[in-house]
């Protein structure tokens, strides 16, 4: 597939993340469990005013640390 083919079908962005979830499902458990907790990002922000900076809100909160959630796959 040339450069020019797969740019038509989606962005250069989405092509990493395919690949990047490729290469760490094929990992042995215990990497695969350390690569995911990489690719897991925390967003927050803080708005600023007059040289002073508020409170910081978390745009995407930590899930609770309890036990793990079952799903209708297992």
């Amino acid at each position: 597939m040339s450069s020019a083919t797969w740019r038509s079908v989606f962005t250069y962005n989405k092509y990493a993340q395919i690949t990047a979830r490729a290469v760490r499902q094929s990992l042995k458990e215990s990497e695969r469990v350390q690569a995911e907790k990489r690719g897991q990002t925390a967003l927050r922000y803080q708005n600023w005013e007059n040289g002073v900076g508020g409170q910081q809100v978390f745009l995407n909160p930590e899930e609770d640390k309890g036990p793990p959630k079952k799903t209708a796959a297992v």
